[in-house]
This record gives structure tokens, C-alpha cells and sequence, in this order.
């Protein structure tokens, strides 16, 4: 028996880096997968193609997570196709880094919006779903500059810091309903967006990571699937770190 055998998966922001990665790895475990990225466009359709190989169903949808009433339309379209949604990861998240003193409100807003808002917008819609079914696992990605802080990244710490606060409230609201909500903080992940940093400060990077190395979005996907299945069946309210020994 797989292990999200018969479930559904509602992922935000999957059509490319590590919200895809826990599609293929949730996918991998027969479940059937509904995604969302800001535009219907080649990487939506090749990821949807590459989850269906697996023998699931899966269907991306176009959808603008910071934006309250498309999540509401998105979610329905998602619930009136699959019929349920067995766990939720809000991925969706966007950088825009620069030190306090040049930082613009617009790069404020854009990364709380992107990043914070749509955590609220996505568990918000699904939590009727999840209220009906009297079950559900939400799983939030934070960071470990959540926990911990960075310079030049103090909108990106803000937005994940309070997705901590969200989650652990959420587990407290609805633990009583059969509903989990935890979050992961990924550290030195490589994905498309960290391998835009130099190579000189990559490398500085990973000096200072006990294990040596980056992590894989593979990585943390194995730790969002034992968020989202039963094997985490009293787990709830908790922030993992997936980092290497970066943040403990």
C-alpha cells in the first residue's frame, strides 16, 4: 500500500523547483495531485504530463495565491473536480532581496503578499473542505531565515517567521477537527532560485553547513510527504528544519 493511496493533494507554486518535487514525490505515492502556478504556461503542462506518467490524476491550475477571491475560485474548481483534498502545502513564494535601507514598499508587499498571504488565502478555502472530511494535513513552507533571520532578507524572514506563527495557531484551531498543520524550514536548498547567487558566495554558503552541501528539493519533499501521510498522524503544530545542521 502506497502511502497517500486514494488521497488528493492540493500544492501551490508546483510547477517547477521544490512545490514540484513534492508533487513527483507525493505523486510517487499515489496521490492524486491539483497544482497551481501563476500562469497556465510550458513548465504547468510538462509537470501535469510528467504526474499523470506516474498514474495519478493531476491538474495544474493558473491561479494568483496572493489574491483572496482567485484562491476562493481556484479551490473550488479544484474540490468540484477531485471531490476532496486530503492535504494542502502552501509553496507558493517569491524573493526580492535587498538590505532595509534600499528595500522599496513595493518589495515589501509583493514578498508578504506572495509568500504570507497566500498561506492565509489557500488554508482559508480549504479548511471547508477539510471541516467536512473531518481530516486534512496542511503543510506551510517557512525557511530557516524564519527561525533564524538574514541580512538583506528581512521581507523574505518577515513573510516566512509569520507562516510559523499561522501554522502552529491553524494546529491549535482545528486539532480538534483531525486537522494537522505543520511547517517545514528548508535551508540551502538548490533550485533555480539559489543558483542565481555567485558561486563564490555559494560556496561560503555551504562552508558554513555542518553536512557540507546543499540540500535537494528531493530532500525536502521526503519530509513534506511524511507531513502529509499518516505516518505523522500525531504530529501537528511543529517546525521541521531541513538544512544540514545549518539552524539547530
Amino acid at each position: 500500500m502506497k502511502l497517500l493511496e486514494g488521497k488528493t493533494a492540493l500544492i501551490t507554486g508546483a510547477s517547477r523547483g521544490i512545490g514540484k518535487a513534492i508533487a513527483l514525490k507525493f505523486a510517487e505515492e499515489g496521490c492524486n495531485i491539483a497544482f497551481t502556478d501563476l500562469f497556465e504556461d510550458e513548465n504547468m503542462k510538462a509537470t501535469e504530463a510528467e504526474l499523470a506518467a506516474l498514474g495519478v490524476k493531476s491538474k495544474g491550475y493558473a491561479s494568483n495565491a496572493a489574491d483572496f477571491a482567485d484562491t476562493d475560485r481556484v479551490v473550488a474548481e479544484i474540490v468540484k473536480e477531485f471531490g476532496q483534498i486530503d492535504a494542502l502545502v502552501n509553496n507558493a513564494g517569491i524573493t526580492k532581496d535587498t538590505l532595509l535601507m534600499r528595500m522599496t514598499e513595493e518589495q515589501w508587499d509583493a514578498v508578504i503578499n506572495v509568500n504570507l498571504k497566500s498561506v492565509f488565502n489557500f488554508t482559508k478555502a480549504v479548511q471547508r473542505t477539510m471541516l467536512k472530511q473531518r481530516s486534512g494535513s496542511i503543510v506551510n513552507l517557512s525557511s530557516v531565515v524564519g527561525v533564524s533571520g538574514n541580512a538583506g532578507q528581512a521581507n523574505y524572514s518577515a513573510s516566512k517567521a509569520g507562516i510559523i506563527g499561522f501554522t502552529k495557531s491553524i494546529a491549535k484551531e482545528l486539532g480538534s477537527r483531525g486537522i494537522r498543520s505543520n511547517a517545514i524550514a528548508p535551508g540551502f536548498i538548490i533550485t533555480e532560485m539559489t543558483a542565481q547567487i555567485p558561486e563564490d558566495a555559494r560556496k561560503a554558503w555551504e562552508a558554513n553547513i555542518p553536512m557540507k552541501r546543499g540540500g535537494t528539493p528531493e530532500e525536502v519533499a521526503k519530509t513534506a510527504l511524511f507531513l502529509a501521510s499518516d505516518l505523522s498522524s500525531y504530529v501537528s503544530g511543529q517546525v521541521i528544519n531541513v538544512c544540514g545542521a545549518m539552524n539547530t
